[in-house]
């Protein structure tokens, strides 16, 4: 018997808007052009997550820290 393949599932152009995701596993999921205005975020596992290039973080917030701030903080450490 063939070993059993990786499963995949592509979305591709849906609007899913006002979506409720819960228990999901995402583990070397790939986002691209990805719109997560006013999103929602709790007990979330982003271990070894990468945010890539173009990203805007206006307004996010990380434990209610902006990001911007975070951001700012990190780039003006002592090195």
């Amino acid at each position: 018997m063939p070993p059993e393949s990786k499963s995949r599932f592509a979305v591709d152009d849906v609007n899913l808007a006002g979506a409720s995701f819960n228990d999901v596993n995402l583990a070397q999921a790939r986002f691209t052009d990805i719109n997560l205005s006013g999103a929602f975020f709790d007990n979330i596992n982003f271990t070894n997550a990468v945010i890539g290039k173009n990203c805007n973080v206006t307004g996010m917030t990380i434990a209610g820290i902006a990001v911007e701030e975070l951001l700012a903080a990190y780039r003006s450490r002592p090195k």
